[in-house]
């Protein structure tokens, strides 16, 4: 019955768990969506929009790359962001490939030296994707994939790409065939992520706010689902609560006469609707949770934990 589950595989079939790493904002969620070619982790501008690690599947006639997409690496300055570092360190030990991924428009910063740092305690093949190679100019390119790979001297290949554009992608597919050890689905090939719908949901409604809103309001926004229910004729009922940690980022959130909130959620219904291909109706509601990003025990209510090594 698994055989049948997982179907046959050629006798030179690769698989493996690639952990996709760097710091926040160069677009690790947005290569993952490319490669899965749909989405699956939410993306924004904003750094840091990844908190969990998230699985993402890719299952090909001769290959199924397991990625795992973690937050950026960085200095942590509340127990989420411990918690989010904690998250992406902790890839590493499962990994059979490394993509790190960088920022070739930017030279290297503390936060790169860090990633590097961290890479370099582990004995793995590390892919460096340089990424958003469209906003780079040739010569800049060149310098700054140079003093990337000075980070990190045991970089097993590098390769540009832009992960928006799709320019790469394909050939960072390739690379994966190379690199992984030979080895048999551990999925079914229809499966492409191991979340629930209900975490998927969640995200979709934090990415809007994410999008939406500045400076620190949207960095204190967690999103908590309180009812998801199929009701007769098939439409499903979404109740969630946005948590902020204090009165004025609700106001701003909420927004005038309740503005900014109906646009996220209509923006977010829309969304929801296409993951679920199912009518939404979609009731969220705005909660001051003092400090949530500080408190252990609502990190672990709200999902976010950490891992034991």
């Amino acid at each position: 019955m698994t055989e049948d589950l997982l179907g046959d595989v050629p006798p030179d079939h690769r698989s493996g768990f690639v952990a996709v790493v760097g710091r926040p904002n160069v677009g690790k969620s947005t290569l993952m969506n490319a490669i899965l070619g749909q989405k699956l982790a939410i993306v924004s501008p904003k750094p840091q929009t990844t908190r969990n690690r998230i699985l993402g599947i890719l299952t090909l006639d001769d290959l199924q790359a397991i990625f795992i997409d973690t937050p950026g690496i960085h200095r942590p300055r509340h127990k989420l962001g411990e918690f989010m570092l904690a998250e992406a360190l902790s890839a590493l030990p499962d990994a059979d490939l490394v993509l790190w991924v960088v920022d070739v428009s930017r030279p290297p910063n503390e936060e790169d030296g860090q990633v590097a740092t961290s890479l370099s305690r582990h004995t793995l093949p590390v892919i460096l994707v340089l990424n958003k190679m469209d906003i780079t100019p040739p010569a800049v390119l060149l310098e700054h994939g140079r003093r990337y790979r000075e980070l990190l001297p045991t970089v097993t290949e590098d390769i540009a790409i832009s992960a928006l554009q799709g320019q790469g992608v394909p050939a960072v597919v390739d690379l994966l065939r190379r690199y992984l050890p030979p080895g048999p689905r551990y999925y079914p090939p229809d499966q492409i992520t191991d979340v629930q719908e209900r975490f998927l949901v969640a995200e979709l409604i934090r990415e809007k706010a994410l999008l939406h809103l500045r400076e620190e309001v949207p960095y204190a926004v967690a999103v908590d689902l309180e009812e998801f229910t199929e009701r007769p004729g098939g439409a499903v009922y979404i109740a969630a609560r946005l948590f902020v940690e204090r009165e004025s980022q609700k106001g701003i959130l909420i927004g005038h006469e309740g503005s900014m909130l109906k646009r996220i959620g209509s923006e977010a219904r829309q969304e929801i609707e296409a993951l679920l291909e199912k009518r939404v109706y979609l009731d969220l509601r705005v909660v001051v949770k003092p400090k949530w990003r500080r408190d252990p025990a609502e990190l672990r209510r709200l999902g976010y934990y950490r891992r034991r090594r």
